[in-house]
């Protein structure tokens, strides 16, 4: 029964979590967006104490039950746990596993952590990667499958459905997500939860508390009869069944023990890590658990053709290269951003300009960094201050997003249609703080762009309007730390 339990609601969690960050509406995260706040790491960098204390105190009393239902990334590995379990059957046996393995990635990943290379960190933290894959494997198929029931929907003549641009936002953070669904994938299939007990730091530093957990499973050795089917069906690989004892800093609290046992020698109690001939209260078993499970796919890049008119080809705008780089309204500065951000693209997922794209810089890998090709940042939208699980951007409504300067428009003189002769006020015509104007420049006989930066957000409206192709003759260059206008 606890079994069972544990996976209807690691079930119940999973989907909801994967369709959070598979959602393009912008809806779902009004009522599924706690989901991510109650992440662990995510929790830890935005000082969610409440949480932290929350997880501390239930694996004190249960275990390891947060990597069993709360955490996506270990229910996905159950999923290939429980494909591998149709391919051989009782494929596990106990190992007393690599500590110093598990310690030396959790020190290296607080190390990296406490000097700032984050992008490198995240790497192996279970939330952020599975929000690597969700948004860069899970939802271009969604958003597929959406188009083409728009496709039916709008011959049928209805428009229940809207068609929806997919295109891949990042090459590394796709290449990235690939390598990790497969790796984490064919380990899970092979050895079950090796990842989970020597990579992952959250399991580590779970698995220590667990070591002390009031309610543990326990064998009988008088109702043991040495069949090791408990041992042989042990994902974690931490029962022992030659001195009928399992190891709880490896243990995930899966409760497959309790099944699979017919002769009813494992039992969840309190205490003793073993039991001789000692009939078990079946009141202590009431434990309740949580978390989601999975599902899988791949997606690869889709664009259409883009015309002037129906007529020219548009040739695409490329990025410019900014000394600083473009942070989230909200993120207050680089280093507080660096600091916090987890990269786990459910910003990047929820953006509806498409502005957000993940960083490819070695310092800051996987973490969202501003640009302005596909949009601009409307002042009147909040939404990844409103998703983002760590505070790495800080939650504002549209009246502060509209009084904080994220950068300042620059203008690249020779690009600019204006020093060919050419009429245009795109920039100026867009921009929403009026920190854009033209003015009479005598030496030419043109007019020129005059940028105000007391008044500029750095929204990029002026970027992405500039009709100059294929770089922009105004473009917007970050600031390190945010400032009010």
């Amino acid at each position: 029964m606890l079994r069972k339990v544990r996976i209807l609601l690691a079930s119940l969690f999973f989907v909801a979590i994967t369709l959070l960050f598979l959602d393009f509406t912008g809806v779902l995260h009004l009522y599924l967006g706690w989901l991510a706040k109650v992440q662990m790491l995510p929790a830890v960098l935005s000082l969610n104490v409440a949480v932290v204390l929350f997880f501390v105190v239930v694996t004190l009393l249960f275990g390891r039950t947060y990597c069993s239902v709360v955490c996506p990334f270990g229910v996905m590995q159950d999923v290939f746990i429980w494909l591998g379990g149709k391919w051989k059957k009782n494929r596990f046996h106990y190992t007393k596993g690599w500590p110093w393995l598990r310690w030396t990635m959790l020190a290296v990943f607080v190390l990296l952590m406490v000097f700032g290379v984050n992008g490198i960190a995240i790497l192996i933290a279970p939330y952020s990667a599975y929000g690597r894959i969700a948004t860069n494997l899970f939802q271009p198929l969604y958003m597929w499958i959406n188009n083409l029931c728009a496709y039916f929907a709008e011959r049928a003549g209805s428009y229940a459905f809207y068609e929806v641009d997919v295109w891949v936002k990042s090459g590394v953070t796709l290449a990235v997500a690939a390598v990790t669904f497969v790796v984490v994938g064919f380990v899970s299939f092979r050895w079950g939860r090796v990842w989970c007990n020597s990579v992952c730091p959250v399991g580590t530093v779970l698995g220590f508390l667990s070591k002390f957990a009031m309610f543990r499973p326990v064998i009988d050795t008088g109702k043991c009869n040495g069949c090791k089917k408990c041992a042989k069906n042990c994902k974690a690989m931490c029962i022992d069944p030659e001195t009928h004892t399992i190891d709880m800093s490896r243990c995930v609290a899966c409760m497959d023990c309790l099944e699979n046992c017919h002769q009813k020698a494992i039992t969840l109690q309190r205490g003793k890590a073993v039991v001789k001939n000692e009939e078990v209260d079946a009141s202590r078993r009431k434990f309740v658990v949580t978390t989601a499970a999975v599902g899988a796919a791949l997606a690869v890049e889709a664009q259409e053709k883009k015309v002037d008119g129906g007529l020219a080809a548009l040739v695409d705008k490329q990025l410019p290269e900014r000394n600083v780089p473009l942070k989230p309204f909200g993120a207050k500065s680089l280093k507080n951003f660096s600091s916090r951000c987890t990269g786990c693209q459910l910003c990047v997922s929820e953006c509806p300009q498409h502005v957000l794209r993940p960083s490819k810089k070695l310092i800051t890998l996987l973490q969202p960094e501003m640009a302005f090709d596909k949009g601009y940042c409307s002042p009147d939208c909040t939404r990844c201050s409103e998703v983002c699980p760590a505070g790495a951007i800080k939650k504002i409504d549209a009246a502060e997003k509209s009084a904080i300067s994220i950068g300042h428009a620059v203008t690249v003189a020779s690009n600019c249609l204006l020093a060919q002769g050419v009429e245009c006020n795109a920039c100026s015509r867009h921009c929403p703080a009026a920190a854009i104007s033209l003015v009479s420049d005598a030496s030419t006989g043109h007019q020129r762009v005059v940028v105000n930066e007391s008044r500029c957000i750095g929204c990029g409206a002026c970027e992405y309007y500039c009709p100059v192709r294929p770089f922009s003759a105004i473009y917007v260059e970050g600031r390190e730390v945010h400032t009010n206008v």
